[in-house]
């Protein structure tokens, strides 16, 4: 499984810990809106509906207008990630925080399925997420599961992988 690092994002200093956290949201949330308007789905959408599922640490923003500012207007919202309409009601998913083995189920409901998953969990590439956020204090950054892309049916600008750098192979 080949993984690749991408768009290296500074964060800007912060005086306290709540600005802190907002400037990491602010951050994903360009990460997310910087994936989605690289990606490509067999029917393209008019509007493309992101689903957040589990609880999140940096999502909020992505809920919010502000961060809805793309190419194409993107319609976010959450759901239960047992929710049966998850596999036809998005184009893509933000995963948060769940438990390995429920993380695990809703990845393989996913796979195969023109959906983009990105998952706040570097983790989460081994497991059949399409991108995973890997965020610090100094910057967020994510990486590419290229199997599960290419599993998905959905289309990454090659520009995308041009600006990441190779981190490793997995086995």
């Amino acid at each position: 499984m080949l993984f690749i690092g991408l768009l290296q994002m500074p964060l800007i200093s912060a005086e306290t810990a709540p600005d802190q956290a907002l400037q990491r949201g602010e951050q994903v949330a360009q990460v997310v809106q910087g994936i989605l308007g690289y990606a490509q789905w067999p029917h393209a959408p008019q509007q493309l509906r992101l689903c957040i599922v589990a609880p999140t640490q940096y999502a909020d923003i992505l809920l919010a207008s502000r961060a809805q500012e793309s190419q194409r207007p993107v319609h976010s919202r959450r759901l239960l990630f047992e929710d049966p309409h998850l596999t036809h009601a998005c184009e893509a998913v933000y995963i948060g925080i769940l438990p390995d083995a429920a993380r695990q189920h809703l990845l393989e409901r996913l796979v195969g399925r023109p959906i983009l998953t990105i998952s706040e969990s570097a983790d989460s590439c081994g497991e059949g997420s399409l991108f995973c956020l890997y965020v610090t204090d100094e910057s967020t950054s994510f990486k590419v599961n290229l199997d599960a892309v290419a599993r998905s049916g959905l289309k990454i600008h090659p520009r995308v992988l041009q600006l990441g750098k190779r981190l490793r192979e997995q086995p």
